[in-house]
């Protein structure tokens, strides 16, 4: 790879990541200005290497470089949005390196026997409506009701805000279906530790795990905390405490189970009164369907009991569920091939992180690379790629483009 398309790649990693909806950290969220002014960065990007163009109403881009008109199209690309106070790599990576390698092709003056779709997804993390992947949701059909009726921190529905905050200025309509492609590629990060251990600068995913999200509510009664006997309370907050480390117990005695309790509100949320309802989500992964389905009732087996003995009431909606993921065999092969070709490796790893492809995963096969992360570190203002790595990580994705043959 020229050393300038490179440069330019971590230029514009760094340009993305000053693009903000906060006035310190990195924070993108679901149809924000910042979103927006980070997708139509991307599509003048995409302009620049003579892309057809467009975005749909939730915020999603698309560049298309066409190809023969016989063959289906291939997908690269990842998501634009990020959780609060994110790093600069997840997601962009996958958008920019995808750019980045069209642009290796185009230098070698290689032209693909198929068209390249390069899509930059609005949302995957899910942080405006704890309901991830709205972007890849969108461009494979219409949201469902329940996704509509999803709420964010303002009160505002998902659907409200497609009607009075989406992008409807020249959009268009982004959609696949089982007929319309060949698949799906990603670049990203590890976000884990496992290639840093290894001494290696990349790998091929076999699959993504399950992962079910919760909202969970413990409701008690407000009261006096300076005149309130202990043994009278109703503490909504303590309920959610002891599920809190219940949680935390289960999945550490449960490995590879893991789990998270990533937000929580209090209401009133006075410091002189006892705690009256506490909502908490509680993230829940694991690569097996059939455990993690298992463990999933034994959390709300373990929920209600918390809540029976406080004298609290319990509610419990599951916000998303997606099962585990198999990467495609015909698409590693070929990353396979492409990996040992660039960096003499063969190695893979299973995700524990969701990505986009989960969604795509239903019309279409999937593949993903990752390249090496410092520390394992990510969804953190120190996620930090070797610019090396990301190397490695383009040219494994122009090697397999030169490989695929539809």
């Amino acid at each position: 790879m020229k050393q300038e398309i490179l440069q330019r790649a971590l230029e514009r990693i760094e340009l993305l990541a000053t693009v903000s909806d906060a006035p310190e950290g990195l924070v993108r969220t679901f149809l924000s200005p910042a979103n927006r002014e980070a997708a139509e960065l991307v599509m003048e990007w995409m302009e620049g290497l003579g892309m057809e163009v467009c975005h749909d109403v939730g915020g999603t881009v698309r560049g298309i470089l066409g190809g023969s008109a016989d063959a289906k199209p291939l997908l690269l690309g990842s998501h634009l949005d990020t959780v609060i106070d994110a790093g600069k790599y997840d997601g962009a990576l996958g958008v920019i390196g995808a750019l980045a390698a069209l642009e290796v092709l185009r230098d070698e003056n290689v032209v693909l026997p198929f068209p390249v779709h390069v899509l930059g997804f609005s949302d995957e993390e899910g942080v405006r409506f704890q309901s991830t992947y709205l972007g890849s949701r969108g461009v494979i059909g219409e949201l469902e009701s329940w996704q509509l009726e999803q709420r964010d921190m303002d009160g505002l529905s998902l659907s409200e805000v497609l009607e009075n905050e989406g992008w409807l200025d020249d959009a268009e309509t982004i959609f696949y279906d089982e007929s319309s492609s060949d698949g799906y590629v990603e670049l990203h990060i590890e976000q884990g530790r496992v290639l840093e251990d290894a001494d290696e600068a990349a790998c091929i995913v076999s699959g993504i795990c399950g992962q079910v999200r919760l909202r969970v509510v413990m409701a008690g009664q407000a009261d006096h905390a300076g005149t309130t006997p202990m043994d009278l309370r109703r503490d909504a907050l303590t309920g959610a405490a002891e599920c809190v480390l219940a949680l935390e117990t289960m999945a550490r005695e449960h490995s590879p189970l893991v789990g998270t309790v990533g937000q929580i509100q209090v209401h009133p949320g006075a410091s002189n009164a006892i705690p009256q309802v506490a909502e908490f989500t509680v993230d829940l992964r694991h690569p097996d369907d059939e455990a993690l389905e298992h463990h999933l009732g034994e959390l709300r087996n373990a929920f209600d009991a918390i809540a029976n003995r406080r004298d609290l009431d319990f509610g419990w909606e599951i916000v998303q569920q997606n099962g585990a993921v198999d990467c495609d065999p015909d698409l590693t092969k070929i990353l396979l091939a492409s990996l040992e070709s660039v960096t003499g490796a063969h190695g893979m790893l299973p995700s524990g992180a969701g990505h986009d492809g989960v969604i795509l995963s239903t019309v279409m096969p999937i593949g993903m690379i990752f390249v090496r992360c410092q520390g394992g570190l990510s969804h953190h203002p120190d996620e930090y790629a070797e610019p090396d790595d990301i190397a490695a990580g383009i040219d494994i994705l122009v090697e397999f483009l030169k490989r695929w043959k539809p």
